[in-house]
């Protein structure tokens, strides 16, 4: 008898959570367990005048609309009459963590890491910054919830780049670069969130006037691309969109300019294929990089036969380029 009473009084779940800027979430296996996400669920919030605890009852939906507002007004007056409170959440919003930019590509784990990363996002805003704490609390997340498949971890790692990268760009935390560098992104086993990543990189870099390392990051790129065999012609060309997108509104160093004239030359010279020749004096163009373009463009319109179908949109790429203002020194 005295075990089925202690049975009794232990009980259905039990649990400990944080309030985080954000509010409370239930854990996922108590949702799983009480609710059926067709169906709404009505409940009714009491706390004490001891505010030492919050009681939620659940209601039918025909109680819920027995409720009337006057029963609740004078304590949502009351609720609402402190101006820091509103204070407070403004600001909050303004530096909330922006997960749709986090994560890009969905991964296993993704519902226990958003919460660990957001405590450490709150951690890097703080006045000073509690560094230490956020630091562990992203080092937790990296190794914690890692599986089997290296896709799905290279998105858990680049899901927490992209964080570090906001981190960096609105509290001023341009160190994290080589840790980001150094310590996640050897680990990430898909060429592909490989390369994005040093993208990502690459583009802090140049934001943060820190060029050194913005010239390392983009040979590396590049290195990346030249890995691709020749037969994947379309992967190369989509690298190299992603890498001019990167880059083309931004200052760059004189190294940089040359290491991505030399990089698109070869290829534009290189390959035998019109279209993908067109897209290099496409790029070249977006970087301005005037008397390049033109010269291949030249190039092509000389090396087309008369009746191909290209011949008209070269002749008018030739002529915009012509006409175009010259932003770069010559090149012999």
């Amino acid at each position: 008898m005295a075990e089925d009473k202690k049975q009794d009084n232990e009980p259905f779940f039990q649990d400990v959570i944080k309030k985080t800027k954000t509010g409370i979430t239930f854990p996922k296996e108590l949702r799983e367990a009480l609710f059926d996400d067709s169906e709404e669920v009505f409940f009714k919030i009491i706390v004490p005048n001891e505010k030492n605890k919050i009681i939620l009852e659940f209601i039918t939906d025909t109680e819920a609309k027995n409720l009337t507002e006057s029963s609740l007004s004078s304590k949502s007056k009351e609720l609402k009459k402190d101006p820091v409170k509103l204070k407070e959440k403004t600001t909050s919003d303004k530096i909330a963590p922006n997960w749709s930019e986090y994560f890009v590509y969905d991964f296993k784990n993704r519902e226990k890491v958003q919460p660990i990363l957001e405590s450490a996002f709150y951690k890097f805003a703080e006045t000073p910054a509690d560094l230490d704490d956020a630091m562990g609390r992203i080092k937790y997340a990296l190794v914690s919830f890692l599986t089997a498949t290296k896709t799905d971890n290279a998105k858990l790692y680049f899901s927490i780049i992209k964080l570090l990268i906001d981190v960096i760009e609105r509290f001023n935390q341009p160190n994290l670069i080589d840790w980001i560098f150094e310590k996640i992104v050897p680990n990430m086993e898909s060429k592909f969130l490989y390369e994005l990543a040093l993208l990502e990189l690459l583009e802090i870099s140049l934001k943060t006037k820190r060029f050194e390392k913005a010239e390392l990051f983009i040979f590396y790129v590049l290195r990346n691309i030249d890995d691709y065999p020749q037969s994947e012609l379309y992967n190369i060309f989509n690298s190299f969109k992603q890498l001019v997108k990167k880059v083309r509104h931004i200052e760059r160093t004189d190294k940089i300019d040359l290491l991505l004239k030399e990089k698109l030359m070869e290829y534009g010279e290189g390959i035998t294929d019109n279209d993908y020749k067109i897209q290099v004096v496409e790029f070249l163009e977006d970087l301005n990089y005037i008397e390049l373009a033109y010269k291949l463009a030249k190039a092509i319109q000389k090396g087309l036969p008369p009746d191909s179908v290209k011949v008209d949109e070269i002749r008018k790429i030739v002529k915009r380029l012509y006409t175009a203002p010259i932003t770069e020194d010559k090149i012999n």
